[in-house]
């Protein structure tokens, strides 16, 4: 434990894409900021030697079931999961029960995450009144509330119309847009991707232009806006070239994508196993391929978890009636690093990129970087770290991943919110 507010990491690998520093030094914590190590007199010294230090990780799409569906997460367990995986900041999905709808609704999430919660919470508000795609929520009393940007998530609205209008409201009070997107007369019950995989195993498929058709939507709106619209999951070839042409016209589009999207394919339903079922499903290799050639080259800026916790109870049922979605944030940097960095794709900086400032432009906050002055959000990461994913050591409240037994390399052991300690290799402190 450390004894005072002032200390220095010292000799580890700072990694900070914000200011494009990439190499050994220390960092100073003053009263739960950033500061220079030469300006404190009497520190306590703290080696990470061996050790990557990060900003703060941000991860932007986040469910915690609260209020609602508690069974399955809690902002209290979420939030330990997000420490446990090196997440500083999370947003919380407003597809609860109630949505995220209402002032009231905002403060709700926004109390419990003051006094049950570890890692700093962000509140999405809804789109459109209790996710029904109908008529637009009010977007002004959100703002007022504390929202950081607003979605359907889970929904997609069909309404062009109501969407379009959404959007250009949404630039009024400088809320940028998170869009699921999906057609749902395209999508039809598909249970899985749509492909040589749902034919041979004889599943209704979902069509890559169900998505497709979603995103070329938004692009336009976005363009006719002049305002930010950000893809979530995307998942398609299509989809990603679309978001790759709209990036060259310095269009106001940015995109995320999942861990698991990154690193499966659609081949793993052969096991039926519900744990690989998700919104949107697993794709195919050339699909995989294209995710991963647009987070080299700069079309895909952002990764997150879409961490989406199901009770063992919802996920124990026929594929085709079992639930949407997979939890994420203990599991990102491991399969990240695995998948990513040591496999030569990204570089380091490149790959802390997507968790921090990718996720930080889009959002416009305050938070992604190691600056003098800035709160001491911090991630320290083992990059060489070899262990066996195991759901049973999860500090969620659900266990619903699909790389349980999994062997990676890579892992965030301790997680600094405000200058204090809230997981230190690998325990969660108080």
């Amino acid at each position: 434990m450390i004894k005072n507010k002032n200390y220095i990491l010292r000799g580890g690998r700072v990694v900070d894409p914000s200011r494009n520093v990439d190499g050994v030094g220390d960092i100073g914590v003053c009263d739960g900021m950033i500061c220079s190590p030469e300006k404190l007199q009497g520190a306590e010294i703290i080696d990470v030697k061996g050790l990557v230090v990060t900003p703060g990780l941000i991860d932007m799409h986040v469910h915690l079931r609260q209020p609602g569906q508690t069974a399955a997460e809690t902002i209290a367990t979420g939030t330990r999961a997000a420490a446990a995986g090196g997440f500083t900041s999370i947003v919380s999905m407003p597809n609860t029960n109630p949505p995220a709808d209402s002032s009231d609704t905002i403060e709700y999430i926004r109390r419990h995450a003051r006094t049950d919660g570890v890692v700093k919470v962000l509140p999405c508000g809804c789109m459109s009144k209790g996710l029904k795609g109908e008529e637009m929520a009010p977007v002004g009393s959100l703002k007022n509330s504390g929202v950081v940007a607003l979605s359907d998530d889970g929904r997609c609205i069909q309404n062009h119309e109501l969407m379009l209008h959404v959007i250009q409201y949404a630039k009024s009070f400088d809320l940028p847009i998170l869009d699921h997107c999906e057609d749902e007369q395209l999508t039809c019950g598909g249970v899985m991707h749509h492909g040589e995989w749902s034919a041979l195993l004889g599943m209704k498929g979902v069509m890559s232009a169900s998505e497709e058709m979603m995103v070329a939507r938004d692009i336009i709106f976005s363009r006719m806006a002049d305002w930010k619209v950000h893809i979530q999951h995307i998942s398609t070839l299509e989809s990603i070239e679309l978001v790759r042409n709209a990036r060259k016209r310095k269009l106001r589009i940015t995109a995320e994508v999942t861990p698991h999207h990154l690193a499966l394919t659609d081949e793993k339903i052969k096991t039926f196993d519900t744990n690989f079922k998700m919104s949107p499903p697993l794709r195919s290799a050339d699909d995989r391929q294209a995710v991963l050639t647009a987070l080299k080259d700069g079309t895909i800026t952002v990764i997150a978890t879409d961490h989406a916790p199901h009770t063992e109870t919802a996920k124990l049922v026929e594929f085709d009636f079992a639930p949407c979605g997979i939890i994420g944030l203990e599991t990102a940097i491991p399969v990240c690093f695995t998948e990513l960095y040591h496999s030569g794709i990204l570089s380091l900086s490149e790959l802390i990129a997507k968790f921090t400032t990718g996720p930080a432009e889009v959002l416009n906050i305050d938070a992604g970087t190691l600056a003098e002055g800035k709160p001491a959000d911090i991630t320290l990461i083992d990059p060489e770290l070899e262990f066996t994913v195991d759901k049973e050591t999860f500090l969620s409240k659900s266990s619903n991943s699909p790389f349980h037994g999994t062997k990676v390399k890579g892992k965030a052991i301790s997680t600094i919110v405000d200058g204090k300690f809230i997981y230190r290799d690998g325990t969660l402190v108080g």
